[in-house]
């Protein structure tokens, strides 16, 4: 994958407009990378989502945990989706998109505020759902998109311009150019009299 200038901060702030407008309740599935071992990405038309597996192929299973008891992968961390609008940014060139070692890719605001923890997706006939554990930018990311773009994904962690961590709660395929939609939550209340 080429390489690309690294932006400024005051070139990535241009950007925020832009990023803002995302949609807030449903966007397209742009890109979809499975990585099967370290440092190796395919880019997929579709593929298969698992409660257990995560995004089967993806070496998510794989790799240890500090977070977990046993040292084994997070479940909470099966799946990282990204904002579409802010990678197109970072990478400049949708060929680098899987750098940034993300399995979702999506243009939907991934806010905080338009999906905190807990929050479900339906993509295809799969249900994913947005888990507390952070996702923020590491050594490998600012190797490759630059330092100005680790400080601005991590500036204000509620905007969630890194991604958020995800699980699947019901397997399905999901397709490129399939709808992320925000799914209702469920109702606690009683029934209205």
């Amino acid at each position: 994958m080429n390489s690309a200038k690294h932006f400024t901060m005051a070139e990535l702030e241009a950007g925020l407009n832009h990023i803002r407008q995302s949609p807030k309740g449903e966007g397209p599935l742009v890109m979809i990378v499975r990585r099967p071992r370290v440092n190796e990405r395919e880019v997929l038309a579709e593929a298969q989502l698992d409660p257990v597996r995560g995004l089967v192929g993806d070496n998510w299973s794989e790799k240890a945990s500090a977070a977990t008891a046993d040292g084994s992968a997070h479940p909470d961390m099966q799946l990282t989706l990204m904002n579409t609008r802010v990678i197109a940014l970072l990478a400049q060139d949708q060929e680098r998109w899987p750098l940034a070692g993300d399995q979702l890719y999506v243009d939907l605001d991934l806010s905080a505020e338009n999906l905190p923890p807990g929050t479900r997706l339906a993509i295809g006939s799969a249900v994913v759902e947005v888990t507390a554990v952070p996702h923020t930018g590491c050594r490998k990311f600012m190797a490759r998109f630059g330092r100005d773009a680790m400080k601005f994904v991590n500036w204000s962690r509620d905007l969630h311009f890194r991604g958020v961590n995800a699980k699947v709660v019901r397997a399905g395929t999901v397709r490129i150019g399939d709808i992320a939609m925000k799914l209702a939550p469920p109702s606690n209340s009683p029934p209205a009299e």
